[in-house]
Protein backbone atom coordinates (compact mmCIF):
# COMPACT_ATOMS: atom_id res chain seq x y z
CA UNK A 1 0.00 0.00 0.00
CA UNK A 2 1.30 3.33 -0.92
CA UNK A 3 2.32 5.61 1.90
CA UNK A 4 0.02 8.58 2.30
CA UNK A 5 0.73 12.49 1.79
CA UNK A 6 3.22 13.76 4.60
CA UNK A 7 1.39 15.85 6.67
CA UNK A 8 2.21 19.40 7.28
CA UNK A 9 1.31 19.60 11.22
CA UNK A 10 2.35 17.38 14.15
CA UNK A 11 0.10 14.59 15.61
CA UNK A 12 -0.85 14.30 18.84
CA UNK A 13 1.33 12.19 21.47
CA UNK A 14 -0.56 9.08 20.98
CA UNK A 15 0.60 5.28 21.77
CA UNK A 16 -0.77 2.69 19.47
CA UNK A 17 -0.54 -1.18 19.52
CA UNK A 18 3.40 -1.37 20.18
CA UNK A 19 4.93 2.33 20.64
CA UNK A 20 4.32 5.50 19.22
CA UNK A 21 5.60 6.04 16.14
CA UNK A 22 5.49 9.28 13.29
CA UNK A 23 6.30 10.80 10.87
CA UNK A 24 11.01 11.99 10.90
CA UNK A 25 10.96 15.75 11.17
CA UNK A 26 7.30 16.33 11.40
CA UNK A 27 5.88 14.18 14.50
CA UNK A 28 8.71 12.97 15.93
CA UNK A 29 11.77 15.24 16.36
CA UNK A 30 14.05 15.80 19.64
CA UNK A 31 12.22 18.71 21.22
CA UNK A 32 9.07 16.14 21.41
CA UNK A 33 11.07 12.40 22.29
CA UNK A 34 12.83 13.63 24.84
CA UNK A 35 10.03 14.91 27.02
CA UNK A 36 7.57 11.23 26.14
CA UNK A 37 11.41 9.68 26.64
CA UNK A 38 11.98 10.49 30.21
CA UNK A 39 8.08 10.12 31.07
CA UNK A 40 8.25 6.61 30.05
CA UNK A 41 11.53 6.21 31.87
CA UNK A 42 9.86 7.27 35.09
CA UNK A 43 6.89 5.47 34.45
CA UNK A 44 9.14 2.05 34.00
CA UNK A 45 10.92 3.04 37.22
CA UNK A 46 7.43 3.77 39.17
CA UNK A 47 5.67 0.36 37.75
CA UNK A 48 8.87 -1.50 38.50
CA UNK A 49 8.04 -5.17 40.42
CA UNK A 50 8.88 -5.29 43.59
CA UNK A 51 12.16 -6.65 44.64
CA UNK A 52 13.54 -5.05 41.71
CA UNK A 53 16.93 -3.47 42.62
CA UNK A 54 17.69 -2.46 39.33
CA UNK A 55 18.07 1.88 38.02
CA UNK A 56 18.97 0.86 34.72
CA UNK A 57 17.52 1.33 31.26
CA UNK A 58 18.58 -0.52 27.80
CA UNK A 59 18.39 2.17 24.48
CA UNK A 60 18.31 0.33 21.38
CA UNK A 61 17.89 1.86 17.90
CA UNK A 62 17.36 0.42 13.84
CA UNK A 63 18.69 1.06 10.91
CA UNK A 64 16.71 4.58 10.41
CA UNK A 65 17.70 8.41 9.39
CA UNK A 66 18.47 9.54 12.88
CA UNK A 67 17.80 6.59 14.93
CA UNK A 68 21.56 6.40 16.57
CA UNK A 69 21.60 10.02 16.92
CA UNK A 70 18.37 10.03 18.94
CA UNK A 71 19.48 6.83 20.60
CA UNK A 72 22.00 8.98 22.37
CA UNK A 73 19.54 12.17 22.60
CA UNK A 74 17.41 9.85 24.96
CA UNK A 75 19.82 8.73 27.05
CA UNK A 76 20.31 12.09 28.41
CA UNK A 77 16.33 12.10 29.13
CA UNK A 78 16.70 8.88 31.09
CA UNK A 79 19.72 10.09 33.22
CA UNK A 80 17.86 13.44 33.44
CA UNK A 81 15.10 10.86 34.96
CA UNK A 82 17.65 9.81 37.29
CA UNK A 83 17.91 6.33 35.94
CA UNK A 84 20.47 5.05 34.28
CA UNK A 85 20.90 4.62 30.33
CA UNK A 86 22.45 2.01 28.86
CA UNK A 87 23.11 1.93 24.86
CA UNK A 88 23.28 -0.40 22.38
CA UNK A 89 26.80 0.12 20.40
CA UNK A 90 25.32 -0.88 16.79
CA UNK A 91 21.92 -1.09 15.39
CA UNK A 92 20.25 -4.54 16.64
CA UNK A 93 16.51 -6.43 16.42
CA UNK A 94 13.98 -5.52 18.20
CA UNK A 95 13.62 -8.18 20.50
CA UNK A 96 17.49 -7.70 21.48
CA UNK A 97 16.55 -5.49 23.69
CA UNK A 98 14.55 -6.86 24.76
CA UNK A 99 16.62 -9.90 25.76
CA UNK A 100 19.11 -7.86 27.28
CA UNK A 101 16.70 -6.19 29.89
CA UNK A 102 15.77 -10.05 31.20
CA UNK A 103 19.16 -11.01 31.29
CA UNK A 104 20.63 -8.11 32.48
CA UNK A 105 16.90 -7.21 35.06
CA UNK A 106 16.86 -4.03 33.85
CA UNK A 107 13.93 -1.71 34.55
CA UNK A 108 12.98 -2.29 30.84
CA UNK A 109 14.06 -0.77 27.19
CA UNK A 110 13.36 2.18 25.18
CA UNK A 111 13.74 1.27 21.02
CA UNK A 112 13.96 3.94 18.60
CA UNK A 113 12.39 2.28 15.69
CA UNK A 114 9.43 2.35 13.25
CA UNK A 115 9.25 -1.16 12.68
CA UNK A 116 7.82 -2.08 9.61
CA UNK A 117 6.42 1.51 8.69
CA UNK A 118 7.60 3.44 5.41
CA UNK A 119 10.80 4.99 5.25
CA UNK A 120 9.49 8.45 6.73
CA UNK A 121 8.47 7.05 9.70
CA UNK A 122 10.30 6.70 13.20
CA UNK A 123 9.18 6.04 16.65
CA UNK A 124 9.33 4.43 20.24
CA UNK A 125 9.09 1.32 21.52
CA UNK A 126 8.64 0.67 25.12
CA UNK A 127 9.68 -2.71 26.83
CA UNK A 128 9.00 -3.63 30.22
CA UNK A 129 11.21 -5.79 33.06
CA UNK A 130 9.79 -8.87 31.83
CA UNK A 131 11.28 -8.80 28.28
CA UNK A 132 8.22 -7.91 26.19
CA UNK A 133 5.81 -4.81 25.36
CA UNK A 134 4.00 -2.37 27.99
CA UNK A 135 0.57 -2.92 27.90
CA UNK A 136 -1.94 0.09 27.38
CA UNK A 137 -2.44 0.91 30.86
CA UNK A 138 1.14 1.78 31.17
CA UNK A 139 1.18 3.55 27.81
CA UNK A 140 -1.70 6.04 29.33
CA UNK A 141 -0.13 6.49 32.30
CA UNK A 142 3.04 7.77 30.20
CA UNK A 143 0.72 10.17 28.52
CA UNK A 144 -0.96 11.55 31.56
CA UNK A 145 2.49 12.50 32.60
CA UNK A 146 2.82 14.00 29.38
CA UNK A 147 -0.63 15.81 29.91
CA UNK A 148 0.66 16.73 33.18
CA UNK A 149 3.02 19.25 32.36
CA UNK A 150 6.45 19.58 34.05
CA UNK A 151 8.40 17.45 32.37
CA UNK A 152 10.93 19.62 30.47
CA UNK A 153 14.47 17.95 29.54
CA UNK A 154 16.86 20.07 27.81
CA UNK A 155 18.21 19.40 24.51
CA UNK A 156 21.82 18.13 24.94
CA UNK A 157 24.44 20.48 22.72
CA UNK A 158 25.44 17.20 21.11
CA UNK A 159 21.76 16.81 19.82
CA UNK A 160 21.08 20.49 18.34
CA UNK A 161 22.16 19.47 15.18
CA UNK A 162 20.99 16.31 15.26
CA UNK A 163 17.72 16.75 12.85
CA UNK A 164 20.37 17.87 9.87
CA UNK A 165 22.42 14.77 10.05
CA UNK A 166 22.13 11.11 7.88
CA UNK A 167 25.40 9.53 8.83
CA UNK A 168 25.64 6.03 8.72
CA UNK A 169 24.12 3.93 11.53
CA UNK A 170 26.13 1.18 10.83
CA UNK A 171 29.35 3.18 11.62
CA UNK A 172 30.33 2.75 15.86
CA UNK A 173 27.01 5.69 17.36
CA UNK A 174 29.49 7.19 19.15
CA UNK A 175 31.19 8.73 16.17
CA UNK A 176 28.24 10.87 15.89
CA UNK A 177 27.44 11.52 19.21
CA UNK A 178 29.25 14.51 19.76
CA UNK A 179 32.08 15.40 22.81
CA UNK A 180 33.05 11.90 24.50
CA UNK A 181 31.87 13.96 27.69
CA UNK A 182 28.15 13.46 26.03
CA UNK A 183 28.15 9.93 25.61
CA UNK A 184 26.32 7.69 27.65
CA UNK A 185 27.61 3.69 28.45
CA UNK A 186 27.13 1.42 25.47
CA UNK A 187 27.07 -2.10 26.00
CA UNK A 188 27.58 -5.27 22.81
CA UNK A 189 23.48 -5.73 22.54
CA UNK A 190 23.62 -7.71 19.70
CA UNK A 191 26.22 -9.88 21.15
CA UNK A 192 24.32 -10.79 24.52
CA UNK A 193 21.28 -11.53 22.00
CA UNK A 194 23.01 -13.35 19.88
CA UNK A 195 24.84 -16.18 22.52
CA UNK A 196 21.28 -15.93 24.20
CA UNK A 197 19.91 -17.81 20.65
CA UNK A 198 22.94 -19.81 20.87
CA UNK A 199 21.97 -21.18 24.35
CA UNK A 200 18.37 -22.75 23.44
CA UNK A 201 19.55 -24.15 19.57
CA UNK A 202 22.09 -26.37 18.63
CA UNK A 203 23.13 -24.22 15.40
CA UNK A 204 26.06 -26.36 14.43
CA UNK A 205 23.37 -29.53 14.55
CA UNK A 206 21.24 -27.20 12.67
CA UNK A 207 24.00 -26.30 10.23
CA UNK A 208 24.61 -29.77 9.78
CA UNK A 209 20.90 -31.13 9.39
CA UNK A 210 20.84 -28.16 6.46
CA UNK A 211 23.70 -29.73 4.22
CA UNK A 212 22.30 -33.39 5.05
CA UNK A 213 18.65 -32.81 3.48
CA UNK A 214 20.46 -30.34 0.94
CA UNK A 215 18.63 -27.06 1.28
CA UNK A 216 19.90 -23.51 1.07
CA UNK A 217 18.73 -20.75 3.36
CA UNK A 218 18.36 -17.41 1.79
CA UNK A 219 17.77 -14.48 3.70
CA UNK A 220 16.47 -11.11 3.26
CA UNK A 221 16.34 -8.89 5.80
CA UNK A 222 15.09 -6.00 4.00
CA UNK A 223 18.09 -3.32 4.59
CA UNK A 224 17.03 -3.48 8.19
CA UNK A 225 18.68 -3.79 11.58
CA UNK A 226 18.09 -7.86 11.13
CA UNK A 227 21.24 -7.87 9.11
CA UNK A 228 23.61 -9.97 9.45
CA UNK A 229 22.06 -12.10 12.17
CA UNK A 230 21.08 -15.24 11.02
CA UNK A 231 24.45 -15.98 9.33
CA UNK A 232 26.23 -15.32 12.34
CA UNK A 233 24.12 -17.39 14.56
CA UNK A 234 24.96 -20.15 11.75
CA UNK A 235 28.21 -19.52 11.70
CA UNK A 236 30.88 -18.24 8.73
CA UNK A 237 31.51 -21.70 7.88
CA UNK A 238 27.82 -21.96 6.34
CA UNK A 239 27.88 -19.24 5.07
CA UNK A 240 31.41 -20.27 3.04
CA UNK A 241 29.97 -23.67 2.33
CA UNK A 242 27.12 -22.11 0.33
CA UNK A 243 24.43 -23.40 3.50
CA UNK A 244 23.32 -19.84 3.83
CA UNK A 245 23.44 -16.61 2.13
CA UNK A 246 22.06 -13.19 2.96
CA UNK A 247 20.48 -10.34 0.26
CA UNK A 248 19.90 -6.66 1.01
CA UNK A 249 21.92 -6.61 4.45
CA UNK A 250 23.44 -3.26 3.59
CA UNK A 251 22.02 -0.33 5.23
CA UNK A 252 19.34 1.75 3.52
CA UNK A 253 17.21 4.18 5.00
CA UNK A 254 15.11 3.99 2.11
CA UNK A 255 14.48 0.38 2.57
CA UNK A 256 14.82 0.28 -1.40
CA UNK A 257 11.80 2.66 -1.98
CA UNK A 258 8.95 0.90 0.18
CA UNK A 259 8.20 -0.55 3.65
CA UNK A 260 10.36 -2.64 5.21
CA UNK A 261 7.66 -5.14 5.77
CA UNK A 262 7.59 -8.63 5.20
CA UNK A 263 4.68 -8.90 2.00
CA UNK A 264 4.57 -10.34 -1.35
CA UNK A 265 4.83 -7.67 -3.56
CA UNK A 266 7.94 -6.39 -1.51
CA UNK A 267 9.71 -9.84 -2.07
CA UNK A 268 10.22 -9.85 -5.54
CA UNK A 269 13.81 -9.97 -5.61
CA UNK A 270 14.22 -12.77 -2.54
CA UNK A 271 11.57 -14.78 -4.22
CA UNK A 272 13.80 -14.79 -7.78
CA UNK A 273 16.74 -15.69 -5.54
CA UNK A 274 15.12 -19.00 -4.39
CA UNK A 275 13.66 -19.98 -7.36
CA UNK A 276 17.41 -19.34 -9.69
CA UNK A 277 18.76 -21.51 -7.04
CA UNK A 278 15.72 -24.30 -7.43
CA UNK A 279 16.84 -23.84 -11.23
CA UNK A 280 20.32 -24.47 -10.30
CA UNK A 281 19.33 -27.87 -8.65
CA UNK A 282 19.82 -27.03 -5.03
CA UNK A 283 16.44 -26.12 -3.00
CA UNK A 284 16.52 -23.09 -0.96
CA UNK A 285 14.35 -21.39 1.53
CA UNK A 286 13.94 -17.98 1.29
CA UNK A 287 13.44 -16.07 4.84
CA UNK A 288 12.50 -12.46 5.27
CA UNK A 289 12.55 -10.16 8.80
CA UNK A 290 11.03 -6.35 9.00
CA UNK A 291 12.33 -3.02 9.18
CA UNK A 292 13.64 -4.14 13.24
CA UNK A 293 13.62 -8.22 13.48
CA UNK A 294 10.22 -8.83 15.14
CA UNK A 295 8.26 -10.19 12.00
CA UNK A 296 8.79 -13.16 9.86
CA UNK A 297 7.54 -14.59 6.10
CA UNK A 298 9.25 -17.21 4.17
CA UNK A 299 9.38 -18.52 0.71
CA UNK A 300 9.12 -21.86 -0.18
CA UNK A 301 11.38 -23.57 -2.84
CA UNK A 302 8.89 -22.98 -5.31
CA UNK A 303 8.66 -19.38 -4.97
CA UNK A 304 5.30 -18.80 -3.38
CA UNK A 305 5.04 -16.63 -0.44
CA UNK A 306 4.99 -18.30 3.03
CA UNK A 307 3.30 -16.00 5.98
CA UNK A 308 2.72 -16.73 9.24
CA UNK A 309 -0.79 -18.50 8.19
CA UNK A 310 1.13 -20.92 6.80
CA UNK A 311 4.23 -20.88 9.28
CA UNK A 312 2.28 -21.10 12.75
CA UNK A 313 0.82 -24.62 11.75
CA UNK A 314 4.40 -25.38 11.29
CA UNK A 315 5.83 -24.29 14.40
CA UNK A 316 2.56 -25.90 16.22
CA UNK A 317 3.20 -29.27 14.58
CA UNK A 318 7.21 -29.15 15.34
CA UNK A 319 6.55 -27.45 19.00
CA UNK A 320 4.24 -30.19 20.21
CA UNK A 321 4.65 -33.06 18.17
CA UNK A 322 8.67 -33.22 17.68
CA UNK A 323 9.93 -31.35 20.66
CA UNK A 324 6.85 -32.60 23.11
CA UNK A 325 6.75 -29.08 24.32
CA UNK A 326 3.92 -27.93 26.36
CA UNK A 327 1.35 -25.45 26.69
CA UNK A 328 -2.00 -23.92 24.78
CA UNK A 329 -1.76 -22.40 21.08
CA UNK A 330 -2.86 -18.56 20.72
CA UNK A 331 -3.61 -17.54 17.44
CA UNK A 332 -5.77 -14.04 16.77
CA UNK A 333 -9.39 -13.79 14.87
CA UNK A 334 -7.37 -13.36 11.56
CA UNK A 335 -5.29 -16.29 11.70
CA UNK A 336 -6.07 -19.42 9.45
CA UNK A 337 -8.50 -22.20 10.53
CA UNK A 338 -4.90 -24.31 9.89
CA UNK A 339 -3.53 -23.57 13.20
CA UNK A 340 -6.69 -24.74 15.05
CA UNK A 341 -6.75 -27.65 12.73
CA UNK A 342 -3.44 -28.25 13.48
CA UNK A 343 -3.09 -28.02 17.19
CA UNK A 344 -6.27 -29.41 18.04
CA UNK A 345 -5.15 -32.25 15.68
CA UNK A 346 -1.90 -33.02 18.33
CA UNK A 347 -4.75 -32.38 21.17
CA UNK A 348 -3.76 -28.82 22.13
CA UNK A 349 -6.20 -26.20 23.58
CA UNK A 350 -6.74 -22.74 21.37
CA UNK A 351 -7.07 -19.77 22.36
CA UNK A 352 -8.83 -16.95 19.67
CA UNK A 353 -7.99 -13.49 20.88
CA UNK A 354 -8.22 -9.66 18.89
CA UNK A 355 -5.56 -8.99 16.70
CA UNK A 356 -2.33 -7.46 17.80
CA UNK A 357 0.46 -9.21 19.92
CA UNK A 358 0.05 -7.71 23.13
CA UNK A 359 -3.39 -10.26 23.13
CA UNK A 360 -0.56 -13.01 22.95
CA UNK A 361 1.77 -11.74 25.07
CA UNK A 362 -0.81 -11.28 28.06
CA UNK A 363 -1.44 -15.03 27.99
CA UNK A 364 2.72 -16.05 27.63
CA UNK A 365 3.07 -13.92 30.77
CA UNK A 366 -0.71 -15.53 32.68
CA UNK A 367 0.02 -19.22 31.75
CA UNK A 368 1.90 -22.09 29.95
CA UNK A 369 1.69 -21.38 26.38
CA UNK A 370 3.59 -23.27 23.09
CA UNK A 371 3.69 -20.52 20.35
CA UNK A 372 1.41 -17.72 19.84
CA UNK A 373 1.12 -15.62 16.60
CA UNK A 374 -0.87 -13.23 14.70
CA UNK A 375 -1.38 -13.09 10.96
CA UNK A 376 0.99 -9.99 9.99
CA UNK A 377 4.30 -11.68 10.73
CA UNK A 378 4.42 -11.93 14.92
CA UNK A 379 5.31 -14.86 16.58
CA UNK A 380 6.18 -15.54 20.01
CA UNK A 381 7.41 -18.62 22.11
CA UNK A 382 6.81 -19.98 25.44
CA UNK A 383 9.95 -21.21 25.71
CA UNK A 384 11.48 -17.44 25.08
CA UNK A 385 10.71 -14.28 25.87
CA UNK A 386 7.03 -12.77 25.88
CA UNK A 387 7.81 -10.96 22.24
CA UNK A 388 8.07 -11.23 18.91
CA UNK A 389 11.30 -12.86 18.14
CA UNK A 390 11.95 -13.12 13.78
CA UNK A 391 15.37 -14.24 14.11
CA UNK A 392 14.51 -16.71 17.05
CA UNK A 393 11.58 -18.09 15.02
CA UNK A 394 13.56 -18.69 11.90
CA UNK A 395 15.86 -20.73 13.90
CA UNK A 396 13.39 -22.75 14.69
CA UNK A 397 11.38 -22.84 11.39
CA UNK A 398 15.18 -24.34 10.21
CA UNK A 399 15.04 -27.08 13.06
CA UNK A 400 11.24 -28.28 11.75
CA UNK A 401 12.63 -28.41 8.24
CA UNK A 402 15.95 -30.41 9.26
CA UNK A 403 13.24 -32.48 11.50
CA UNK A 404 10.68 -33.04 8.74
CA UNK A 405 13.75 -33.86 6.03
CA UNK A 406 11.89 -31.67 3.76
CA UNK A 407 11.62 -28.41 2.10
CA UNK A 408 9.17 -25.99 3.54
CA UNK A 409 6.72 -26.20 0.51
CA UNK A 410 6.92 -29.63 0.92
CA UNK A 411 6.59 -29.78 4.07
CA UNK A 412 3.09 -27.72 4.41
CA UNK A 413 1.85 -30.25 1.75
CA UNK A 414 2.01 -32.65 4.10
CA UNK A 415 0.94 -30.73 7.08
CA UNK A 416 -1.89 -29.98 4.97
CA UNK A 417 -2.73 -33.60 4.27
CA UNK A 418 -2.35 -34.92 7.72
CA UNK A 419 -4.32 -32.25 9.23
CA UNK A 420 -5.84 -29.58 7.48
CA UNK A 421 -7.69 -28.99 4.42
CA UNK A 422 -5.89 -26.86 1.21
CA UNK A 423 -7.07 -23.01 1.80
CA UNK A 424 -5.95 -19.72 0.38
CA UNK A 425 -5.44 -16.58 1.80
CA UNK A 426 -5.04 -12.83 1.10
CA UNK A 427 -5.67 -9.01 2.95
CA UNK A 428 -6.34 -5.94 1.16
CA UNK A 429 -6.11 -2.59 2.98
CA UNK A 430 -8.68 -0.63 1.82
CA UNK A 431 -8.70 3.95 2.46
CA UNK A 432 -11.92 5.26 2.79
CA UNK A 433 -13.43 8.64 1.53
CA UNK A 434 -13.26 9.96 5.40
CA UNK A 435 -14.20 9.25 9.15
CA UNK A 436 -18.01 9.90 8.30
CA UNK A 437 -17.55 7.25 5.67
CA UNK A 438 -16.02 4.73 8.33
CA UNK A 439 -18.84 5.21 10.89
CA UNK A 440 -21.32 4.72 8.45
CA UNK A 441 -20.08 1.31 7.28
CA UNK A 442 -19.03 0.68 10.97
CA UNK A 443 -22.96 0.90 11.99
CA UNK A 444 -23.93 -0.86 8.91
CA UNK A 445 -22.30 -3.79 10.41
CA UNK A 446 -23.28 -3.85 13.76
CA UNK A 447 -26.82 -3.28 12.75
CA UNK A 448 -27.39 -5.47 9.51
CA UNK A 449 -24.36 -7.92 9.20
CA UNK A 450 -24.46 -9.41 5.72
CA UNK A 451 -26.26 -12.60 5.53
CA UNK A 452 -24.93 -13.92 2.11
CA UNK A 453 -21.22 -12.91 0.97
CA UNK A 454 -20.82 -13.13 -2.84
CA UNK A 455 -23.24 -15.96 -3.28
CA UNK A 456 -22.69 -18.06 0.09
CA UNK A 457 -24.25 -17.91 3.02
CA UNK A 458 -23.32 -16.72 6.14
CA UNK A 459 -22.83 -19.34 9.11
CA UNK A 460 -21.75 -17.16 11.94
CA UNK A 461 -20.58 -14.06 12.66
CA UNK A 462 -17.99 -13.16 15.29
CA UNK A 463 -17.31 -9.95 16.80
CA UNK A 464 -14.20 -10.14 18.78
CA UNK A 465 -12.05 -7.84 16.69
CA UNK A 466 -13.84 -6.61 13.55
CA UNK A 467 -16.58 -8.30 11.83
CA UNK A 468 -15.49 -12.06 11.00
CA UNK A 469 -18.09 -13.86 8.33
CA UNK A 470 -17.30 -17.25 8.42
CA UNK A 471 -18.66 -19.33 5.54
CA UNK A 472 -17.55 -22.73 5.58
CA UNK A 473 -14.36 -24.75 6.59
CA UNK A 474 -11.55 -22.84 6.10
CA UNK A 475 -13.41 -20.28 4.84
CA UNK A 476 -14.09 -16.77 6.01
CA UNK A 477 -14.10 -13.35 5.17
CA UNK A 478 -13.23 -10.27 7.86
CA UNK A 479 -13.80 -6.77 7.94
CA UNK A 480 -11.59 -4.65 10.46
CA UNK A 481 -11.03 -1.26 10.97
CA UNK A 482 -7.71 0.74 11.93
CA UNK A 483 -8.13 2.70 15.11
CA UNK A 484 -7.19 5.73 14.17
CA UNK A 485 -8.12 6.37 10.75
CA UNK A 486 -10.30 5.65 8.11
CA UNK A 487 -8.62 2.49 6.85
CA UNK A 488 -10.07 -0.73 6.51
CA UNK A 489 -8.45 -4.04 6.68
CA UNK A 490 -10.39 -7.07 4.86
CA UNK A 491 -9.32 -10.40 5.35
CA UNK A 492 -9.86 -13.98 3.69
CA UNK A 493 -9.46 -17.51 3.44
CA UNK A 494 -10.92 -19.69 0.82
CA UNK A 495 -10.27 -23.26 -0.71
CA UNK A 496 -9.08 -21.30 -4.10
CA UNK A 497 -7.58 -17.58 -4.97
CA UNK A 498 -9.73 -17.42 -7.06
CA UNK A 499 -12.48 -17.67 -4.72
CA UNK A 500 -10.52 -15.28 -2.35
CA UNK A 501 -9.72 -12.57 -5.25
CA UNK A 502 -13.98 -12.87 -5.63
CA UNK A 503 -14.39 -12.11 -1.95
CA UNK A 504 -12.28 -9.64 -1.24
CA UNK A 505 -13.69 -8.03 -4.74
CA UNK A 506 -17.30 -8.15 -2.75
CA UNK A 507 -16.03 -7.04 0.21
CA UNK A 508 -14.80 -3.80 -1.55
CA UNK A 509 -17.83 -2.85 -3.24
CA UNK A 510 -19.76 -3.87 0.24
CA UNK A 511 -17.54 -1.16 2.04
CA UNK A 512 -17.04 1.72 -1.09
CA UNK A 513 -21.00 1.46 -1.16
CA UNK A 514 -21.82 2.49 2.11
Amino acid sequence: MASAPLPLQASPISFGTDGWRGILGVDITVERLLPVAAAAARELESSAPPGLPSREVVIGYDRRFLAPELAEAIGSAVRGAGLEPLLSDSPTPTPASSWAVVQRQALGALVITASHNPPEWLGLKIKGPFGGSVEGDFTARVEQRLAGGGITVPIPPSQTTAQNSTQNADQNPANNAGSNEAREPRFDALGTYLGGLRAKIDTAALVGGLQRIGLRVIVDPMHGSAAGVLPALLGPEATAAGVIHEIRSERDPLFGGHPPEPLAPYLGELIAAVQASGAAGQPAVGIVFDGDGDRIAAVDERGRFCSTQLLMPLFIDHLARARQLPGVVIKTVSGSDLMQQVAEGLGRTVLEKPVGFKYIASEMLAGQVLVGGEESGGVGFGMHTPERDAPFAALLLLEALVEGGLPLGARLDQLIATHGTAAHYDRLDLRLPSMEARARLERLLADAPPTTVAGAPVQQVITTDGVKLRLGPSHWLMLRFSGTEPLLRLYCEAPTPGRVAEVLGWARQLAEGA
